[in-house]
């Protein structure tokens, strides 16, 4: 089938169980086929064919509501309504989204990007139907990872006690993005093996009605005994007290096992559970033999092997920079615990892990949890890395203000994917974690222009116990630099001069560091002298610095990868201001917008964040402090 000739879902009602299967081939080969060249989510999406065909054969998009959690199950979903064609786009500038986006088509109702978030959006939507007296369906498509996030718990817990008529689908592959972890995922795997005890308990009704006389007496207790049945058949009774029907649980890539579930859920009044148990990667054999993750979120890659295209020869990842120091200063310091909320492939903390597994903990999509957990071993006098996305810290915030900063410990966070991420577009843009911790009393901040500075910071952070300290780092590769063999401690707050200057300086940091030298460099040939400074700890500042620059009467530019609302430059506007000076400053960064997919270089272009840009503006407060002394 020739899937961009695709339009809407409707073609799918009057397709046999043959056909379905047909179709699934189809998309199978397309995805892994369009993947290969644009990269993306794979695994996820090659694990939920069968199970996003059947909810578009059963319900009536965009009727009938479907919110993907995290979003990153939903290409397949986007090929059955019509954007099959724009695959070649997909992640790319202007291109087709990797996630659901509302602007995007009618059919995707719920943006996502950050995992738990589907259940409480739709308890909303249901609340919202029912008040207009509207007869919708709402399906909120969840996965055993997900579910494991507090605010999917707490929606859990709203749906059931207002017994909201909803469809829930927990998708259970065995993991999110890494294997999954936690007592109620394990629950999830018991319930694997249970079978399907609806049926039972609905046949057991029927059968006692038929018998002779003493049927109908048996059926008044038919209640009853049901209720002993689930607890004899299912362990996964969770569900059912929370006051969700359970479905399950069913083969996710069985169509006459999900259509008849989901036909049957269609009937049932209020809040039904469908367990769906899926294979993610499933048709992909690189996919599917993924034990730890490595096929959740690809590049490009050779269909034929599976091999990841990657440039010979490239610096180490960032990540690896910094989990790998952090392994190191563990072998000489007890106190070092690593955290993460379930990340531990994209942190890199795979050596750290085999090495040190008693002080290795992936709590799973808790982010809150992980952040609280870490201040109570620093209460202990441990000295625990947190390992996190830029991202992802946004949804802990409250812990670090309330947890770590105000009892000032020891949490040392290691802020992964700071700055622009691109391809996985606004939803993953880590350029807002400046502005929100620069303001915490207490908290240190700081990022490296290259890896090596970067190890010596990490190393820094190891031998700071004075409370909660930070280093933002980029995703993607390293430059390439020569690593110093001993780490050293760098001054908290001292700032790098990297070239001298006299008419005007560019404070900056790390991964526009390169953009102020080249802006500088190209300036010279104007004879324009400016100096160019690595400002790598946000906070504290180099006060010292700053009353020196100040003093000097020279214009200032700053440059940020990040938002510049609450941001660095706005901290040295507002040292200026607390101190009387007058000079002339320009910041540069993030505007107020949120910034969509594409390449880094693409957007940076977008948003005017170029080298050439700093050089226009250099100039232009330059030649004014020169018309003015003239």
């Amino acid at each position: 089938m020739d899937l961009t000739k695709i339009t809407s879902p409707q073609f799918l009602k009057n397709m046999s169980i043959a056909e379905l299967e047909e179709l699934s081939a189809d998309v199978r080969k397309f995805l892994i086929e369009q993947l290969s060249t644009t990269g993306g989510h794979i695994g996820p999406n090659l694990g939920v064919v069968e199970l996003t065909i059947a909810l578009h054969k059963v319900f009536d998009s965009p009727k009938d509501k479907f919110l993907w959690d995290v979003g990153h199950q939903a290409y397949v979903h986007k090929i059955l309504t019509g954007r099959a064609c724009e695959f070649g786009t997909l992640r790319k500038y202007k291109g087709l989204c990797g996630f659901p986006k509302r602007n995007e088509s009618e059919h995707d109702v719920w943006e996502t990007g950050h995992s738990s978030t589907s259940l409480s959006g739709a308890m909303g939507m249901a609340a919202a139907r029912d008040i207009k007296g509207a007869k919708e369906y709402i399906i909120p498509v969840i996965g055993d990872g997900a579910l494991t996030g507090g605010m999917a718990l707490e929606a859990l817990n709203h749906i059931g006690h207002e017994k909201k008529d909803m469809i829930v689908i927990l998708n259970d592959n065995e993991m999110s993005i890494a294997p999954n972890v936690g007592a109620l995922h394990s629950a999830l795997g018991r319930m694997r093996t249970a079978g399907k005890y609806n049926w039972v308990k609905d046949e057991l009704e029927v059968l006692l009605k038929k018998i002779p006389a003493v049927g109908g007496k048996l059926a008044s207790t038919a209640e009853r005994i049901k209720d002993s049945l689930k607890y004899l058949v299912v362990s996964g009774m969770f569900f059912e007290e929370l006051g969700f029907t359970y479905l399950g649980p069913i083969d996710g890539h069985n169509y006459n096992d999900l259509i008849e579930n989901l036909n049957y859920a269609k009937k049932t009044e209020g809040p039904v559970l469908i367990h769906v148990v899926t294979k993610k990667g499933k048709g992909y054999e690189p996919a599917e033999s993924d034990k730890i993750g490595t096929w959740h979120g690809i590049g490009p890659y050779k269909i034929e092997t599976g091999d990841v295209l990657k440039p010979a020869g490239a610096p180490p990842a960032w990540s690896s920079v910094v989990s790998e120091t952090v392994r190191k200063i563990a072998r000489e310091d007890g106190r070092i615990v690593a955290i993460t909320p379930a990340m531990p492939v994209g942190s890199k903390l795979e050596n750290f892990a085999k090495e040190f597994p008693e002080r290795m903990y992936d709590v799973g999509i808790a982010e809150q949890h992980a952040v609280t957990m870490a201040a109570g071993l620093a209460t202990q006098g441990m000295k625990p890395f947190v390992a996190i996305y830029s991202t992802f810290l946004q949804r802990a915030y409250d812990q670090v203000v309330h947890d770590v900063c105000r009892q000032n410990l020891n949490v040392f966070f290691g802020i992964d994917r700071s700055g622009l991420v691109g391809e996985d577009g606004e939803t993953h843009q880590g350029v807002f974690d400046i502005a929100f911790l620069r303001h915490l009393p207490n908290m240190v901040l700081m990022m490296p222009k290259d890896e090596n500075e970067g190890q010596h910071l990490v190393y820094t952070a190891s031998k700071y116990d004075q409370g909660p300290i930070a280093i933002r780092y980029p995703r993607g590769n390293g430059l390439g630099v020569k690593m110093d063999a001993e780490l050293e401690e760098i001054p908290i707050g001292s700032w790098e001069v990297l070239k001298e200057g006299t008419d005007a300086a560019i404070l900056t940091f790390g991964t526009t560091i390169g953009m102020a030298l080249e802006a500088a460099e190209a300036l010279s040939k104007d004879e324009l002298s400016v100096k160019v400074v690595n400002a790598r700890f946000i906070k504290p500042m180099d006060e010292a610095m700053l009353h020196d620059l100040f003093k000097s009467g020279m214009p200032v530019v700053t440059v940020e990868e990040a938002v510049l609302q609450g941001g660095f430059g706005s901290a040295v506007v507002e040292f200026a201001s607390d101190h009387g000076y007058t000079n002339r400053v320009v910041r540069m960064g993030i505007p107020d917008r949120f910034i969509e997919h594409g390449s880094v270089k693409e957007l940076m272009n977008e948003i005017d964040l170029t080298a050439a840009k700093v050089a226009e503006n250099v100039k232009l407060i330059s030649t004014r402090r020169k018309q003015k002394r003239a």
